[in-house]
């Protein structure tokens, strides 16, 4: 018997090779040998059993669309036969049973009336994983084949499907636990929500009822609230706590990525995929994904989503394999999702899909004294980060901090006491007991001569002063900055968003509440 052929079956196990490769040169394994023993073989084909169909994975001397085929078992009698037989199958060079492969030979015969025709079911662990068929175009091509070596060689194959599989298993579980680590690396799951507001508590209220659910949520609010650190909250008390929250930014793709980054693509399935690739889908099966700014997902996106949510079901990119999926579903939104549906932009049954509990998260301005809580909780971050003994706000400062109104929220005062925290250890020493951040320090009014201001840096409010809040002197300063960076920019979105350090979708956005039209 020729041990060669198993040689090198076994040695391409050991290749890095993915699995249609390695089912490939499997059949030209046996092709050669097939060949070699006299034995000519026009068409080899490795079919696998999903359902009640044959799918080809591999095949030699057949068309390429060949492998774009599913062969209902029960319209080909072959192939029925085949599978129920659990020794090598041959039929007579004449007979009228009708071969699946007719017209997709790649000699352009159209149909295979006399030929020769052999087959054998491969079954792993005693269940049928699919068929091995070997065609010749002339009758009596296998007439020499020693049973024996045919079946050995049949039993390699099997041998070599079972290992491959193992190895495919593995290496997915391997790239599935990379890539979820990835995603708790890059997540930050330690913030709590910060504040004892009534609107807070009742935020609370909502989130303990609909955690233990597994319906859909759809988290709404202004940019900076905490949206995300609400999925969050949602995440840690419900039934899937143990498992991942994935999360994707559906603003920060291009169209033509997100499809990717939601179901996961093959290897080659387009330019620049290199390799075979987990979708967030797959990444969060068990646990929760997050769809973070999912106002912004294409119309073509949002069809291919909801499909998905409504049966469970996946596709890769590049297969035609379907992954199920066991995912609870969070979304989170700044924008009015009624309005978008109703001027064409979201799709409505999208909508009701994901907004099955809708959860409002109050703005700060709504929400007491909470910013001062929010402020202690960063000013200590902020400390420990910079390296500093205590930073503390002036009681006028805190004043200060109270009377605005917030339009950039949570991140708005976060990202304002870092500055200032900042500017107040520039002034006053990296080395002082107590670092005293003052109005001043806070930029949210004009600064005046400092004889004008109280002992600690803070500007008395006149009778005389303009009926202008600071909401409004804000928004007309954004307004005066945005134009004139569109305009440096020549109305470049992407180089102006880059200029202010924003997102493109938050700009295009703050234009569109600003009220200022592109150019």
């Amino acid at each position: 018997m020729d041990l060669l052929p198993f040689i090198d079956i076994v040695e391409d196990l050991n290749r890095d090779l993915t699995a249609s490769e390695r089912y490939q040169r499997m059949l030209e394994v046996l092709h050669r040998s097939h060949s070699e023993h006299g034995a000519r073989c026009d068409a080899i084909a490795l079919l696998k059993l999903e359902g009640d169909e044959l799918r080809p994975l591999a095949v030699i001397g057949l068309k390429r669309e060949a492998l774009a085929r599913r062969f209902k078992i029960h319209e080909h009698p072959r192939l029925e036969i085949i599978l129920q037989n659990r020794t090598v199958t041959r039929f007579e060079a004449n007979s009228p049973l009708p071969d699946p492969y007719d017209g997709l030979v790649a000699n352009g015969r159209e149909q295979l009336h006399v030929h020769d025709c052999m087959g054998s079911a491969i079954y792993i662990d005693d269940t049928p994983w699919g068929v091995l068929t070997l065609d010749a175009l002339s009758a009596g091509a296998f007439d020499h084949l020693d049973p024996m070596e045919t079946r050995a060689n049949i039993a390699a194959v099997a041998a070599a499907i079972k290992t491959s599989q193992h190895i495919e298993t593995l290496e997915l579980r391997a790239e599935h636990q990379h890539q979820i680590a990835q995603q708790l690396m890059t997540s930050d799951s330690t913030h709590d929500i910060i504040g004892r507001s009534q609107a807070l508590q009742a935020m609370f209220t909502e989130i303990q009822t609909v955690a233990p659910t597994d319906l859909s949520v759809l988290i709404t609010g202004e940019t900076g609230v905490g949206k995300e650190l609400v999925a969050r909250s949602i995440h840690r008390a419900s039934k899937r706590a143990a498992q991942p929250l994935v999360q994707i930014n559906c603003a920060a793709l291009p169209e033509n990525i997100v499809e990717s980054e939601l179901f996961g693509h093959l290897r080659g399935s387009f330019s620049g995929a290199t390799s075979d690739r987990s979708g967030r889908f797959e990444l969060a099966d068990g646990g929760t994904l997050l769809l973070d700014e999912v106002g912004e997902l294409p119309l073509s996106v949002q069809a291919k989503l909801l499909r998905a949510l409504q049966s469970g079901e996946i596709q890769r990119i590049g297969s035609d394999r379907t992954i199920t999926v066991d995912v609870r579903i969070i979304a989170a939104t700044n924008r009015d999702l009624q309005r978008e549906v109703r001027e064409g932009r979201f799709r409505a049954d999208l909508y009701h899909r994901l907004s099955v509990y809708p959860l409002p998260v109050p703005p700060l301005r709504e929400r007491e004294k909470d910013c001062i809580l929010l402020a202690g909780y960063f000013l200590e971050k902020n400390q420990h980060q910079l390296g500093v003994a205590r930073l503390r706000l002036t009681a006028h400062a805190s004043q200060l901090l109270e009377r605005y109104d917030w339009p950039g929220n949570v991140r708005e005062l976060e990202h304002l006491l870092s500055r200032a925290a900042l500017k107040a250890i520039r002034e006053q020493g990296r080395d002082s007991r107590v670092i005293s951040i003052a109005p001043h320090h806070l930029g949210l009014q004009e600064a005046e001569p400092d004889t004008a201001r109280g002992p600690d840096g803070l500007q008395p409010a006149s009778p005389a002063e303009p009926a202008y809040g600071l909401r409004e002197c804000s928004e007309a300063f954004q307004r005066e900055l945005i134009a004139g960076r569109l305009q440096q920019h020549d109305g470049n979105l992407a180089a102006t968003a880059r200029s202010l350090k924003l997102d493109r979708s938050n700009l295009v956005r703050t234009m569109a509440r600003l009220g200022i039209a592109r150019q």
